[in-house]
């Protein structure tokens, strides 16, 4: 049994190694100024960012941060599925899919037009799920860092 719920501060200590996780599978860094700025966005009801959990047996397996923006090609929001992770051990128990359902179902309830992501094109795994839920797209993702302050 999956329970998908929004996580609260209390989390955060079981947060913190599947955000890890994440950034080692992804192979970056993540300082922890910007991770601590990160949770608490994710925290503050009056941030458009959102975080979910999937608990197996009440432990945190699973989590999804995601977004809403606005688009020029539509009246209502985009959601953007920023960031989603399964501990390695839950993985093919449906912890993926039920967070990605989980955010297409609040999408829905806020409005938004359209749920989207990125992975890494050699994410076999993951796309091998995303192929089944998602249409792909086609479209590429060019990209320029810009320094920060």
């Amino acid at each position: 049994m999956i329970e998908i719920a929004p996580l609260e501060d209390r989390h955060r200590s079981e947060w913190s190694p599947l955000w890890r996780g994440y950034q080692d599978f992804y192979e970056v860094d993540i300082d922890d100024g910007t991770t601590a700025m990160t949770w608490r966005r994710l925290m503050d009801p009056a941030e458009p960012m959102f975080v979910l959990g999937a608990f197996q047996d009440g432990v945190l397996v699973g989590m999804v941060h995601f977004l809403f923006h606005r688009s020029t090609w539509t009246t209502g929001d985009y959601c953007y599925l920023q960031d989603l992770f399964t501990a390695p051990g839950a993985r093919g128990s449906g912890v993926g899919r039920s967070l990605i359902e989980a955010v297409c179902s609040r999408a829905r309830a806020e409005g938004a037009s359209r749920v989207y992501w990125l992975t890494r094109e050699d994410n076999a795994t993951a796309i091998a799920l995303y192929e089944k839920v998602a249409l792909r797209t086609g479209f590429i993702q060019y990209r320029v860092g810009l320094p920060v302050g």
